[in-house]
C-alpha cells in the first residue's frame, strides 16, 4: 500500500501483549500508513490515538470465524507486530467510508532556531541531564514523530528527551505519547522522560512529575557560552 489509507467503521478493538486492552463497539477511524503503523482514533481525545501499532508490522484482513460471524463481524484486521508478539485485532462489523491518499514526501518538523540550536547544544552536552549520560542519536524518529534526543543513562536505561523553549502541558502530552510508544518495544523498555525548555510552566512541571517525568531547565546562554557570570546580580 502506498499512501495513508482512511477507514470509518464500526468496530471493536482488542490489544494482545503484554499488556492488554479492549475497545468496545463503536464507530471509529482507523488509519493504516505506509511505514506499516495502524492507529485507531475517536472523534474525542483530542489528537492521541486510542490504540496503536507502531512499525514494523504487518496487516492481514481475514474472514471472521463462525463465532464472531454471528455476532456480525463482517471481517477481521490482524495486525502483528514483526518483532514481538504484540498483536492487534480489529473486528469490522460495517465500513462507512474509505479512502487512500498519496501523502508524498514529507520535509519533517522544522523547529525555530532557539528549538534547533537547544536540540544541537544539549546533544553536544549531554552530561547536562547527568554525569555518564551519554546520545543515542538526535530526531528518533517513530510512528508518531521524533523524539528530539534519544539518549543513554549511567545505568545504561534509555532516557527520551523532548526539547521547548517554553515548557507547557501540550509538550509533556507529547513526550507521554513518544514514552507510551517506546515502552512497547521490549528491546527498548524501560524507556523514562526528560522535559527540557528553557521556562516549565508550573502545571507543566506538575504534570510531569505526576507522570514520572522529570524536568530540566536549560539556560541557553551559558549553553552557547555566552553567559557573562561576572555580570550577573545573582
Amino acid at each position: 500500500m502506498q499512501g495513508v489509507r482512511l477507514v470509518i467503521a464500526r468496530c471493536s478493538v482488542d490489544y494482545i501483549g503484554r499488556l492488554r486492552a479492549h475497545l468496545p463497539l463503536a464507530t471509529r477511524l482507523l488509519m493504516v500508513k505506509a511505514d506499516g503503523s495502524v492507529l485507531i482514533h475517536s472523534d474525542g481525545g483530542s489528537y492521541k490515538p486510542l490504540n496503536w501499532m507502531s512499525p514494523p508490522a504487518t496487516l492481514r484482513v481475514t474472514a471472521p470465524d463462525q463465532a464472531d460471524a454471528l455476532l456480525g463481524v463482517a471481517e477481521t484486521w490482524n495486525v502483528q507486530h514483526t518483532k514481538s508478539d504484540d498483536r492487534l485485532v480489529i473486528s469490522i462489523y460495517e465500513h462507512l467510508h474509505e479512502s487512500s491518499h498519496d501523502l508524498g514526501v514529507d520535509p519533517g518538523l522544522v523547529k525555530d532556531g532557539v528549538e534547533a540550536d537547544l536540540q544541537r547544544l544539549l546533544a553536544e552536552q549531554i552530561t547536562l541531564l547527568g554525569e555518564g549520560f551519554s546520545l543515542i542519536r538526535r530526531e528518533y524518529m517513530t510512528a508518531i514523530g521524533p523524539v528530539d534526543i534519544l539518549a543513554r543513562d549511567s545505568r545504561g536505561a534509555t532516557v527520551a528527551i523532548e526539547l521547548k523553549r517554553r515548557g507547557d502541558i501540550d509538550g509533556v502530552e507529547q513526550l507521554t505519547r513518544y514514552l507510551e510508544l517506546l515502552n512497547r518495544d521490549p528491546l527498548m523498555s524501560p524507556v523514562r522522560g526528560v522535559f527540557a525548555a528553557q521556562q516549565i510552566k508550573p502545571q507543566a512541571r506538575v504534570l510531569a512529575q505526576d507522570r514520572g517525568i522529570d524536568c530540566l531547565t536549560l539556560d541557553y546562554d551559558a549553553m552557547r557560552g555566552v553567559d557573562d557570570v561576572d555580570s550577573r546580580l545573582f
